[in-house]
């Protein structure tokens, strides 16, 4: 990595992995499948048993007919084409029947596999909900995005392939067993002692490129991390003219995956040609074996032809289950991820006895209030304060001095370390989360807009609001006027980026869908700050009319959009150290009188 370069992502240290416990997990995520799974082991056991037998009969054919050509040669009989055909027409109904039961099965497969991947997907999307925003702080938001795309899809595949793939390689080996047996059980032991040389060498190959497997899952995830920051960053990235080191960032991902990935997959195509050459060797020493039993009497010509084709299908499914493996050690990285995600702890989202949410009228009290993001940085230590219904309080003071933290403990994004924060006299904790949520409309410095119309952008804040409450909400955040300019006006589209309008257009949209949400208390987290002095003025007018009678929680570095607060709190390094109103703490000339002289001195 570049020097002086952040790392990205979720770099996990090299540890084992629990196989065993991910595919018991697994299994047990799949237990809503057991009737299905039943149907395909029985279709493909099915499907086997009749390929199973084809050679045999085969055998059976090619014997009648090499009897019939030798009793024609000596003028003792000839071939009985009648009987021939009755075997042949028999052959193709069972092969017909092994195509159909192979085709029920492999439906059954598919459709199972992609409802296993539907049904994650959801459980992943419904988790995400549920997460505390603590996580997505300390994640890359790629690697997440990885899990429900890559990791899902890598599951799905492989588990559709190796579960039918394992259950017909089984009974694929002990049926062709068993007939082997049946026709000689010489030449069914020459074939046998090649077994353990095919499982040493695959055991081999499969130890080798578990860890390239498991290496290839994670570095991608990594590598999806690096693309969506890099790409939704790309104008800061060329503004710097940090091309070339983010690039550089992205090659070594790459170098990493690339060799993961090549080597996974090299050790994985070595079984094919490893287990040709055996199968090779094994049908030499089966042809020399079956020569002599011939020319003995002790088997049939056509015997000798079903022996063979059962030697080649007698490896083959060994073959399958070593591929199976590899499956299976895909499949299994890629379950422990997801699992890992599953298994993350959730924010607790219902009380047992939750307080009613019509009773948040506006009144909110800090109590003694300490927090901090871990145990041993507290960065609030001791937060008291009062604030009536309909006041707008301002919250003010340099960076890092806990003012969004006040607000995401309000929230309850997080909960604090002691004390307690009440509205209307009930402890945050006594409502459930999205109640408590619903009481609040929040309007942040970072926009957050999604591709779709105007209309609907602003109608996220109430969806079921009419299109005459989504234009009046425009009118009172300031934003109508700019909206009809544009083309298209209420029904433009804006894209995936937002880039189709200016920063202070997208702000006074994230103003109206709140104003349009109407909650009982609002939070203004430096909602002005990406805007000009004109349209800072008109929002400034909008706010007025909108938060009389609303209490209000307004973060504020420009002290001048803060001067009619009812309440200003002063904060530094975590604890309240002035408040009052505006022209109250000028006349104290103490910390606030500081920052609002300094912030004029710096403006003149």
């Amino acid at each position: 990595m570049a020097e002086g370069r952040r790392p990205r992502g979720r770099m996990r240290g090299e540890k084992a992995k629990d196989f065993k416990g991910t595919i018991k997990n697994l299994l047990r995520y799949m237990g809503v499948y057991k009737i299905a799974l039943a149907a395909v082991a029985v279709f493909a056991i099915a499907s086997t048993v009749f390929n199973v037998i084809g050679p045999k009969i085969l055998g059976n054919a090619t014997t009648e007919l090499f009897n019939g050509l030798i009793a024609k040669l000596s003028g003792t009989g000839s071939i009985n084409f009648g009987k021939l055909g009755s075997i042949l027409l028999g052959l193709m109904g069972i092969y017909g029947l092994c195509a159909v039961f192979s085709f029920v099965q492999g439906w059954l497969m598919t459709q199972m596999s992609q409802s296993m991947c539907f049904r994650m997907r959801e459980d992943i999307s419904r988790k995400v909900n549920r997460m505390p925003l603590a996580y997505f702080e300390r994640n890359a938001v790629g690697d997440i995005l990885s899990r429900i795309t890559n990791d899902v899809d890598t599951l799905g595949m492989a588990f559709n392939q190796s579960i039918t793939q394992l259950i017909t390689s089984v009974c694929t080996l002990v049926g062709v067993l068993v007939m082997m047996l049946s026709i000689s059980p010489l030449m069914t032991l020459i074939t046998i002692l090649i077994l353990p040389v095919s499982m040493m060498l695959v055991m081999g190959i499969v130890k080798r490129s578990q860890k390239y497997f498991i290496a290839q899952q994670k570095y991608l995830g990594l590598i999806d991390g690096q693309i969506e920051e890099t790409f939704s960053g790309h104008d800061v990235v060329k503004a710097f003219n940090r091309e070339e080191t983010e690039l550089e960032a992205f090659r070594e991902t790459n170098n990493v995956l690339f060799e993961s990935a090549w080597k996974s997959q090299f050790l994985s195509g070595l079984m094919m040609p490893i287990m040709n050459f055996v199968s090779n060797l094994g049908y030499v020493a089966v042809a020399v074996a079956g020569a002599m039993l011939a020319a003995a009497g002790t088997i049939e010509i056509g015997d000798i032809v079903a022996f063979v084709q059962y030697v080649k299908r007698f490896t083959q499914p060994i073959t399958q289950m070593a591929q199976v493996s590899n499956l299976l050690q895909s499949m299994a990285a890629a379950a422990e991820r997801i699992f890992e995600f599953l298994n993350e702890e959730e924010e607790t989202q219902d009380t047992e006895q939750p307080a009613d949410p019509a009773v948040i009228q506006g009144q909110v009290s800090f109590e003694h209030v300490q927090f901090g993001y871990t145990p041993d940085k507290v960065i609030i230590h001791d937060f008291n304060s009062e604030i009536k219904p309909g006041q707008m309080v301002a919250i003010v003071g340099p960076t890092g001095a806990g003012k969004t933290t006040m607000v995401k403990l309000l929230m309850r994004f997080y909960d604090v370390n002691s004390g307690c924060i009440r509205l209307n006299g009930h402890a945050v904790g006594e409502f459930d989360r999205n109640a408590l949520r619903n009481g609040f409309g929040m309007v942040l410095q970072d926009t957050w807009l999604f591709k779709g119309s105007i209309m609907e952008n602003i109608r996220y804040g109430r969806l079921e609001a009419t299109d005459e409450e989504v234009i009046r909400a425009a009118k009172l955040a300031r934003a109508d006027k700019f909206i009809r300019s544009l083309p298209g006006g209420y029904q433009m589209e804006i894209n995936e980026e937002a880039s189709n309008i200016s920063q202070g257009q997208k702000q006074l949209l994230t103003i109206a869908r709140a104003i349009l949400a109407d909650n009982p208390i609002m939070i203004l987290d430096e909602a002005t700050s990406s805007v000009d002095t004109r349209t800072e003025h008109l929002i400034q007018a909008a706010m007025d009319t909108l938060l009389k009678g609303r209490t209000s929680f307004v973060i504020a570095h420009r002290l001048s959009t803060i001067r009619n607060a009812d309440l200003i709190l002063v904060m530094k390094d975590g604890d309240i150290v002035e408040q009052g109103t505006h022209q109250e703490l000028l006349e104290k000339n103490g910390f606030y009188a500081a920052l609002y002289n300094a912030q004029f001195e710096a403006a003149g």
